[in-house]
């Protein structure tokens, strides 16, 4: 059994290196970064490969496979959070013009769990499955409002070396006015406006608009926040039964 819980978490540890890569990685490759010895690596892959969890391209080398993402998108569609999100995303959209997206806490860090993209071919906004930072975005300090028990600002700003003087007056700030957003904090070129999803007075996720810093000025800057704080609330009363 301990075995076969190694083997696991070694097969999974690929899968994230995988994932991590910015290309296709050959078997060499992957046992040197990986540090584990070629045959193990053959091992795995070879089985992940049957699986369609990786594939191989037309070099040989191994990258994630379509098999990842039929479990992700399953998973997803399961999600009650993403499942009463999708139809305000896109009317958010419809309205906006500009990409809607999802985020939430799952097992300690806040992931995009969902997004609709507008219809521009400029797009600024995180993939699906990527992490947030919780010390430089909206969507982080409205976690760190929200749920102190769980994010506190003395720890997140220890760990991004950060002032916590600071980033707690800027939580304050998020908490009275019921949104937040960050002018190109987290990166260069990308604005986002965020609002929390509470139901019943409990943070769920946040929504948030995502465009290049140049197009939300142009749509009207921070007072999008109208936009995106009533989807949240739309979103926060389906999770709850109720309609607005």
């Amino acid at each position: 059994m301990e075995h076969s819980a190694s083997t696991v978490e070694k097969a999974l540890d690929l899968l994230f290196h995988l994932h991590d890569g910015n290309e296709p990685q050959g078997v060499s490759a992957i046992s040197r970064q990986m540090g584990i010895p070629k045959s193990s690596a053959h091992r795995l892959l070879a089985a992940l490969n049957r699986k369609g969890m990786v594939e191989r391209d037309s070099r040989g080398r191994y990258q994630p496979g379509a098999g990842l993402v039929a479990l992700g998108l399953g998973v997803l569609d399961r999600d009650p959070l993403v499942t009463c999100s999708r139809a305000a995303l896109r009317a958010a959209v419809t309205d906006v013009g500009e990409t809607f997206f999802v985020v939430a806490e799952r097992n300690a860090n806040l992931c995009v769990l969902d997004k609709c993209e507008g219809p521009g071919l400029l797009r600024a906004a995180p993939h699906i499955g990527s992490t947030v930072p919780v010390h430089c975005t909206a969507v982080g300090r409205l976690y760190l409002a929200h749920c102190p028990e769980q994010f506190t600002c003395g720890d997140i700003a220890e760990a991004a070396d950060v002032d916590v003087q600071h980033l707690t007056e800027r939580v304050g700030i998020a908490k009275a006015r019921g949104w937040d957003s960050n002018i190109e904090e987290w990166q260069s070129g990308l604005s986002v406006i965020a609002a929390p999803i509470l139901v019943r007075g409990t943070l769920r996720g946040a929504v948030a608009l995502g465009a290049s810093s140049s197009r939300l000025t142009a749509l009207g800057g921070t007072r999008l926040h109208v936009k995106v704080v009533e989807t949240a609330q739309v979103i926060g009363a389906r999770l709850a039964g109720e309609r607005l």
